[in-house]
């Protein structure tokens, strides 16, 4: 992968507010759509979700997820054409009294400050994801796969 297709991809993960993470469900796949941030300097993207959702039942259960991020389609852009970054991850729930957890709680509110509302609610968690692997496509024929070392170097920017 070149520098510039690099860059553009790692860009949509500090640009994109949300993407569609993926669960396994019942033992079928599920979608939903999530806000996530992705601290600075981190590998891990951050979520907040509620217990109510049928996604964090999903994660306590099957911490192997995905998130998928793409981004806005353009005129004139094929869709398969579309970039994007699709994360395989493992779901770590943060304990509220940990370090970990204040400075994703930072993050988040950071990008999304309307959310504060939401962190003084009991049954909100904050959840990191650790990548596994990663499927990055920066456009038509220019699909990339990253696992170990190269896909934490690459979240890192």
């Amino acid at each position: 992968m070149n520098a510039d297709d690099a860059r553009a991809l790692r860009a949509l993960l500090g640009t994109r507010p949300v993407g569609a993470l993926g669960t396994l469900h019942g033992g079928e796949p599920a979608v939903s759509m999530v806000p996530f941030v992705l601290p600075a300097g981190a590998v891990q993207p951050v979520i907040h979700v509620s217990a109510l959702a049928p996604h964090t039942r999903d994660m306590r259960l099957h911490a192997r997820v995905s998130l998928l991020v793409m981004a806005e389609p353009g005129a004139g852009v094929s869709p398969q054409a579309l970039p994007r970054v699709a994360l395989a991850a493992d779901a770590h729930f943060l304990a509220r009294d940990g370090a970990d957890h204040a400075t994703a709680r930072a993050a988040y509110l950071a990008r999304f400050p309307d959310a504060a509302t939401a962190f003084e609610l009991g049954d909100f968690s904050l959840v990191a994801l650790q990548p596994v692997s990663a499927r990055l496509v920066a456009g038509f024929g220019r699909a990339h796969a990253l696992v170990g070392d190269a896909l934490t170097d690459w979240l890192r920017g």
